[in-house]
Parts: C-alpha cells; structure tokens; sequence
C-alpha cells in the first residue's frame, strides 16, 4: 500500500477537484433550477400552498421548513461524526457515504410532485444533508494533505473548479429547460426534472477521481461511547474556553446573528424571484432567473476583491460593520421589488456583498483566534454556529411569510437581524481596542 506524502501535489488536485464535483448541487438544486421547478409546481396546479402536517402552509413556507430540519440535523451530526471519523481515521468512508446520499437524493427529485409531498420533500432534504454532510468531510482533509504555506492555495483551486464546473452544467441545464424539444424532453418540467439526474451522475461521477488520490487514514481502532461523543465534548470544551477570550466570544456572538440573515436570504432569493417578480411569462421567469443567479456569482468575485481592499484600510470589524449596513439597505430595496429589472439590480447588490461577508467572516475568526488553541476544535464550533444560525433564519422567514402571506415581509424583518449583528460588531470593536 502506497504511504501518502502529505503535500503531494497530485493529491493536493484529486481534493481540489471534489468541488467540480459537489458544486453542480449548490448552483443548480440550491439556487437556480430546482426554486425554478418547485414554483412552476404549484402554479401548474393553481395553489399557493399546500397541506404540511395538517396545517394549509405557503409553498415558501414549507421549503424553508423543510430546509431548516435538514440543516439541524446537520448541526447536530456534524461533531458526532466528525469525532468518530477522528478517532477511526475513516473520514473518506464518511466523504463516500455523504456524497453517495446527496448524489442518489439528487437523482430522486426526478419524481418530485405535490401527490407525494412527503416522500418528495425528504429526497430534497436528503440531497442537502448528503451535499453539507460530505463538505464536513472535505474541509477537515485540507490539514491533513497541504502544509499550511499550501492551504490557500488549494483551497483558492477548489472554489475556482468549482465555480467552473457549475456554471457550466448550469448553461447545459438552461439550455435543455428553454429549447426542451431540441432535446427530445416533454417541455421545460421534464427538462428541469432530467436536470436533477445529471446533477447526480456529475457529483457521483467526479468524485471518484477525487476517491481514488485521496488517502485513507483508516486505523485498527474499535468504535467506543468515548469515540462516538468526543465531538461534542470539544464543542462544549470551546464553549467554556471562549470566556477567557472577550473579543473573540463578542465576534461568535455578532457572526451568529448576522449570519442567520445572510444566509437566509441566499437560499431564499431564487424562491423570491420565481413567486414575487411580476414576469412576463414563463419563459421570462426561467431565463431571468438563472441569468440573476449567474450574475449574482459573477459579481459575488468582484465583491469578495473589493471587501478584502476595504478590510485592509479599516480592518475587518469596521469593513463587517459596512458590509451589514449594506445588507440592511437591500432588504429594504428588496421589499420593493415588482418588476424583473428591478430584481436584478437587488440581485447585483446580493453579490457584491455575498462574497464579501462569508470570506471576511471566516478570516475574522481567524484572525481572532489566540495562537497556542486547537483551531480544528475552533472551526467545527463556528460551522455549527453557522448552521444552527441557518435553523433559526429559515423557521423565523418561514412562520411570517406563512402568517403575514407575503415574502416580502419576511425579508424585511431580517433587517432586524443585521441591525443587532452591527450593534454587536461596534460592542466587539471596543473590546478590540481595550485588549
């Protein structure tokens, strides 16, 4: 058996090329062909809501449900299988695993429709949890394989693969969704629902060039109660260590906040557009729409350049502290939106500040953690803050739209979650400055 060289440089390609692999999931499931399909749905059947457990919910409503239990169970498995995965050495069985759910779960949304609501939803929870899940995964790699003066890099080569790899299954989708019949399917509903299937077959397919590099640390350990619950021992470790540290316990406290919002309106913003924006025709909701989501990742590049900029003149609590008022000023803008040019202005403000805040959020965290802590332990407690943030973002967007019936207002409401998050950034700066 071959030993692995850590730095190796084609081991180094074989991680970077999962993300043109899982990256298909993000763009077209999460953000641009499924919102697309899940709306034309119900308005092929003439409904605005349908029955969720006995209760008459908006379409919106259930997804961000739906969405919001997918990513609890996330934060709930992430450390107890990352600390099983830790001590067994077994984390590529656990990337294959994830990554065979989310792929397969992809393939199922191909019989997605309202007569099996239930068993539809839990084939487009079980492609969230198999994309996030394998990403847990994926991540804790990067140590393991690229020295530190390496991890940049490589990891800069991950997010450009993948960005390439989507888009251009995404130009293949949108091609197949508005000249259906060139390419034999029954209309656009047919095109979008095959679609669904080559995400698939690409995430599967790829990542077997990524399993077959990647090393498998796996050790003759046996499983153990100790073993199984480590990962939340460390959780809970970090959690009373973060009291010694003020500024850093301020800035977990601000990121959690704002990032309910932030993170809450990038799954929700397709869903928007397909149901609120006065579109001509269908034909104009489709093309709009994913011309809106491609916009969106152009300009997120551009914005993630100008925030790093911004961050170096006044530092990074400052730059947060702009970032946040402007996500303040576009959820006001986007109360307003009616018409298709109108969104995508909203949508171009959404990228330059999307790239922005999550780069600079994590290399704040970063840059705030003290030098002698164990960052793996440090960085599992801030992506579980993450997503437990997501939980919380999504139920509270789901239960106004659902009780007030307009999305709009829901947005809205997510102003007072940026505003708490830069009132706890300008506390989090003063405790900087004291330290």
């Amino acid at each position: 058996m071959k030993t692995h060289i850590k730095g190796e440089i084609k081991v180094l390609n074989a991680w970077a090329f999962y993300d043109w692999a899982n990256s298909v999931y993000a763009l077209v499931i999460s953000s641009s062909i499924f919102p697309l399909f899940y709306g034309a749905l119900f308005r092929l059947e003439d409904k605005k809501s349908a029955p969720f457990f006995g209760i008459d919910t908006p379409s919106e409503s259930i997804i961000s449900y739906v969405t919001a239990i997918g990513f609890l169970i996330i934060a709930f498995i992430s450390p107890l299988l990352s600390g099983v995965a830790d001590y067994l050495g077994n984390k590529k069985f656990f990337l294959k695993l994830f990554c065979l759910v989310g792929s397969i779960s992809c393939m199922m949304l191909y019989f997605f429709d309202l007569g099996n609501l239930y068993t539809s939803l839990f084939f487009y929870m079980m492609a969230l949890i198999g994309f996030w899940g394998s990403l847990v995964f994926y991540n804790s790699y990067l140590p393991d394989i690229a020295f530190p003066e390496q991890q940049d890099a490589v990891s800069a080569k991950g997010y450009s693969l993948g960005y390439i790899g989507s888009v251009i299954l995404l130009i293949i989708n949108l091609a197949m969704v508005m000249k259906s019949e060139l390419f034999g399917f029954d209309g656009p509903m047919q095109a979008m629902k095959f679609s669904f299937v080559l995400v698939g077959i690409w995430w599967l397919g790829f990542a077997q060039f990524s399993y077959r590099l990647l090393p498998n640390f796996r050790n003759s350990k046996k499983i153990s109660t100790q073993a199984f619950f480590s990962g939340f021992r460390e959780l809970k470790r970090i959690l009373k260590e973060l009291k010694q540290y003020p500024v850093l316990k301020g800035y977990l406290g601000a990121f959690f906040v704002y990032s309910m919002a932030v993170q809450t309106v990038m799954i929700i913003a397709a869903y928007f557009g397909e149901k609120e924006v006065q579109w001509e025709n269908d034909d104009q909701r489709q093309m709009g729409l994913i011309v809106s989501i491609l916009l969106i990742q152009l300009i997120a590049v551009v914005g993630a350049i100008l925030t790093s900029k911004l961050s170096k003149r006044i530092g990074n609590i400052n730059a947060l502290i702009v970032i946040n008022t402007a996500w303040i000023f576009i959820c006001i803008c986007a109360y307003f939106v009616v018409k298709p040019v109108e969104f995508y202005i909203v949508a171009a403000m959404v990228g330059l500040v999307m790239g922005g805040i999550q780069s600079l959020s994590r290399s704040t965290y970063s840059k705030l953690l003290p030098e002698t802590t164990d960052t793996t332990s440090f960085f599992s407690f801030y992506d579980v803050t993450e997503k437990i943030g997501i939980v919380i973002g999504m139920l509270i967007y789901g239960a106004i739209a659902q009780i007030t019936g307009k999305m709009q207002n829901a947005i809205l409401f997510l102003v007072v979650f940026f505003a708490i998050g830069i009132i706890l950034l300008i506390r989090t700066a003063k405790k900087e400055v004291v330290s």
